[in-house]
């Protein structure tokens, strides 16, 4: 069973944290404001801004999370890797909301559960880099870290951070969810019609065909019902959506922290799910004293330098109550080190009684460069990491609750591999991506084919 820790308990500042308590920490990858006065009056502004979302629907998503931890719900988390404000339009996001929703049908009808939906847009505007600085030629600038920071023009001018980004970050937030929201209510998940869904630059995919008999067959199933009923069912036209993003820029998030009436402590009212990244997530670091006080569910990346002794700590400072639905570690790993790496931190968690949501990111560990200067990532690579998540999770006694992925529904060539069997020469046809590469739809709608193949499989074992 486990014991609360006795260092965090016998701490005199374990207390007494404030959305700005993370000032007083080690603060990694955030940039270098040149004026102090002008960050301090963009975060004035952007308190006094209406939130973007309401306490109700975070503490519904962490519900919905705690289920997911117990095998009656499945997560589904994607997006893109880095949003741009010149991608905050209306085909960009519809688009990755019909992937979405079609991998999420796959699920639904392969796995039998509810899939908890929850994109990584309407906030993903800030991207951790390895080097505060960049070089090309005799010019080194600083890096680009994400339109809420900086521009990604390699001039002296663009690469100045500049606080006004976090207020049009904010204002094109808020675009995406009232878009996203409005589809939804509009019926555009409506199961009735998912010929809304279609994406016309993939007609003639091959998992098209697959995709459009699992359709038919959720189709069939619903009026068949209806036809019992004598009447719609109302409960398939629309389905809850969440939005996540990596909470990096905490001057930001910092502003995004509220009380709410009737609610004890604060909530972070800029996202429904917040997640820290690898490089931030030291148990003495800023992110993780500011993810302490805010309700909100929250997720930490994990890669294969973490040990379990980290992991058992981090619980100690971020979920010292067990909390169900409180938090997430999403396990980046590779494929050449998962089946090392991942097994000792299962084993410690399951041994410590801990109630823990595991989720796979078979994205970020499997990253690697082409010859002709390329950032890509194989789909094998990501295929085989996430066949070995559902294999190590059964071993260990542990259950997979979910998947982190980086797509889109735009039609790029970023990843190598999948059913078009993506080489090198095809990445300089489409390649798009700011920061990092995209599963495109074929890859995105084969990875959720596989994960109904292996967990059934699993299951049957």
């Amino acid at each position: 069973m486990h014991m609360p820790n006795a260092t965090a308990i016998l701490d005199p500042d374990a207390d007494s944290w404030a959305p700005d308590s993370w000032r007083a920490r080690p603060a990694l990858q955030l940039p270098t404001y040149p004026d102090a006065t002008a960050l301090q009056g963009v975060q004035d502004e952007l308190r006094a801004l209406p939130p973007l979302v309401t306490s109700w629907e975070i503490l519904a998503l962490k519900q919905q999370l705690a289920d997911a931890q117990d095998g009656k719900r499945f997560l589904l988390q994607g997006g893109d890797c880095a949003e741009t404000f010149a991608e905050c339009n209306s085909p960009v996001i519809s688009n990755r909301l019909k992937v979405l929703l079609q991998m999420s049908v796959v699920l639904v009808h392969g796995l039998k559960l509810p899939v908890v939906r929850v994109g990584r847009f309407a906030g993903q505007y800030a991207k951790p880099r390895s080097a505060d600085m960049e070089t090309i030629g005799d010019v080194t600038l600083p890096s680009y870290r994400g339109d809420m920071v900086n521009g990604p023009a390699f001039t002296a001018e663009s690469r100045v951070p500049d606080p006004r980004r976090m207020v049009k970050a904010h204002a094109r937030s808020a675009m995406t969810m009232n878009f996203v929201r409005s589809l939804i209510d509009g019926g555009f998940a409506d199961l009735h019609h998912p010929e809304y869904w279609d994406l016309g630059w993939v007609g003639k995919a091959e998992l098209a065909e697959e995709y459009q008999r699992m359709v038919g067959a959720i189709g069939d199933a619903v009026r068949f019902m209806e036809t019992l009923s004598g009447a719609q069912l109302h409960n398939v036209n629309r389905v809850d959506f969440y939005t996540s993003h990596e909470a990096l820029l905490l001057p930001y998030e910092e502003s995004q922290s509220r009380q709410v009436p009737r609610q004890h402590g604060w909530f972070n009212l800029g996202t429904h799910y917040p997640w820290i990244g690898m490089r931030t997530a030291a148990l003495d670091g800023a992110h993780v004293e500011y993810f302490r006080g805010i309700r909100n569910p929250i997720a930490i990346k994990i890669g294969p330098s973490v040990n379990p002794d980290q992991l058992l700590r981090l619980i100690d400072v971020l979920n010292p109550d067990d909390e169900p639905g409180r938090l997430a570690f999403i396990h980046r790993m590779g494929a050449t080190h998962i089946a090392e790496k991942l097994p000792p931190l299962l084993d410690a968690i399951k041994r410590d009684g801990r109630r823990i949501l595991w989720i796979c990111d078979p994205m970020h560990g499997n990253t690697e460069a082409t010859a002709n200067g390329y950032k890509t990532r194989r789909f094998s690579n990501i295929r085989g990491e996430l066949e070995q998540a559902f294999d190590l999770h059964a071993a260990a006694g542990t259950r997979l609750g979910g998947v982190h992925l980086e797509l889109t529904g735009e039609d790029v060539t970023e990843c190598l591999g999948g059913a078009r069997e993506l080489v090198e020469r095809d990445l300089e046809r489409a390649y798009r991506s700011t920061v990092d590469p995209r599963l495109n739809y074929e890859q995105a709608l084969e990875i959720a084919m596989l994960i109904v193949r292996k967990r059934g499989h699993i299951a049957c074992a």
